[in-house]
């Protein structure tokens, strides 16, 4: 059977929060899909890349993604993974995130998914175990939301630029040069992809950067292969990048817990 036939079986919206567990190997990609409810995407162990209509999403396992009801989402295993969800139901929506957005996992809220999946459905009113999930739902709503998404422009040119640039990440070329690529004014350029991606073309490619540096660092690429292959000038001022937008370096970033 494909590990993906039962997704339609996940959670079908009968109950406030459910819990569910899954575990995948590395390469393992998922159909395009959606939930009827709203989902905290969570890996304990592994890397996950998340492709929405809004763009692409790094989930490594010290963060979760969380996906509004209703969002076509596919996942890819960048290593094994050991997948923990939580879905929750439209009426329990209130003051969780309106958009999709990568979330910073403290040691608590962590300890609650894994306590939620395996939780006995239906709770009892009351219960510890409806209090564990009541629990999870606050802890969720005090996540810190993190830089670990690269929305994707909607023009043909700019997508184009985007492609190039992916493809050669050590490219250093500045928004003016890349502006007459495109015949276009530097400054309408910026404007164009300010309003596309909500970022400036700068702040687009340094996401662009540390999405594609986990990917490596996941897969046991050295931090000095990876720095000098996206094109910073030493590993140094790729690790100072990385703390800065992560908040550890990249030699430990994996084994937080």
């Amino acid at each position: 059977m494909n590990r993906f036939d039962d997704l339609e079986l996940y959670d079908r919206g009968v109950l406030p929060v459910v819990g569910k567990l899954r575990n995948y190997p590395a390469g393992l990609e998922s159909p395009r899909h959606q939930h009827p409810t709203a989902q905290l995407l969570y890996s304990v162990e592994g890397l996950m890349w998340v492709g929405t209509e809004r763009g692409q999403w790094i989930v490594p396992p010290t963060r979760a993604i969380w996906l509004p009801i209703g969002t076509w989402h596919q996942v890819k295993m960048v290593s094994p993974v050991r997948m923990r969800n939580i879905f929750v139901r439209q009426d329990m929506l209130g003051g969780l995130p309106e958009q999709c957005c990568v979330l910073e996992v403290t040691p608590l809220l962590r300890e609650l998914v894994l306590a939620a999946v395996d939780v006995a459905l239906p709770c009892e009113p009351g219960s510890r175990d409806e209090r564990v999930m009541m629990l999870a739902l606050d802890e969720i709503r005090r996540a810190k939301v993190l830089p670990l998404s690269l929305p994707q422009p909607a023009s043909p040119a700019l997508q184009r630029l985007c492609a190039v640039w992916l493809d050669h990440p050590d490219d250093a070329r500045g928004a003016a040069e890349w502006a007459r690529e495109l015949a276009l004014d530097p400054r309408t350029l910026q404007r164009r992809f300010r309003r596309e991606t909500g970022l400036s073309f700068g702040q687009w490619r340094r996401q662009a950067r540390l999405m594609q540096a986990l990917q490596r660092l996941a897969c046991g690429d050295s931090v000095l292969k990876v720095a000098l292959d996206l094109g910073y000038a030493s590993p140094s001022a790729f690790a100072t990048m990385f703390k800065r937008e992560l908040g550890a370096p990249p030699s430990s970033f994996f084994t937080l817990s």
